[in-house]
């Protein structure tokens, strides 16, 4: 396991071929499709291929790129699981940007308690340590309140709207101290 960081109730690693049910599940969730994209990611082997073309890709091109991100259980031992997969979180270098920006889905059982803004926080403040980033982006559609509302949370400041991927977006900034 590669961990990227941790938190009271978040372990953040690195997604791993082993990951596929879980990318499969949280790819064709309702929310996943309406606010990020159709990754058109259907099966386990779309999914393997998924993590090798994006985030394993990234983490060999850019040394960051989207986490998974798992929840820690409070009984393990009653379970035999150490942690639930919930979401993921991470930095993504799009050739469209000219800058490094955060992403993260969650599935629909783990939002509105706070986990995205906790894995947020965490993923930044060790990117910007760690990759010695002074700014990162963030894009959402307008309509995603949770994630626009987010954003501003983490101390991201909206700069204008952007035509991304064929679609109107809201960009943000986050300007390290």
């Amino acid at each position: 396991m590669s961990l990227i960081c941790e938190t009271a109730r978040l372990i953040i690693r690195r997604f791993t071929p082993e990951d596929a049910g879980f990318i499969v599940q949280l790819l064709n969730d309702e929310s996943f499709i309406r606010y990020i994209a159709d990754k058109q990611v259907r099966t386990l082997a779309d999914a393997v291929n998924y993590l090798a073309s994006g985030p394993v890709a990234s983490y060999n091109a850019q040394g960051f790129g989207l986490n998974m991100v798992l929840l820690k259980n409070a009984t393990p031992r009653l379970t035999n699981e150490p942690a639930t997969p919930i979401g993921m979180c991470g930095l993504l270098k799009r050739p469209e940007l000219s800058l490094p920006d955060l992403g993260f889905a969650f599935l629909p059982a783990f939002c509105g308690q706070g986990y995205a803004r906790e894995a947020a926080a965490a993923v930044l403040s060790q990117a910007i340590q760690t990759h010695n980033l002074r700014t990162v982006l963030a894009v959402t559609k307008p309509d995603n309140l949770r994630s626009n509302a987010l954003l501003l949370k983490l101390g991201f400041a909206f700069k204008h709207n952007i035509s991304l991927f064929g679609t109107e977006n809201k960009l943000y900034q986050y300007q390290a101290a």
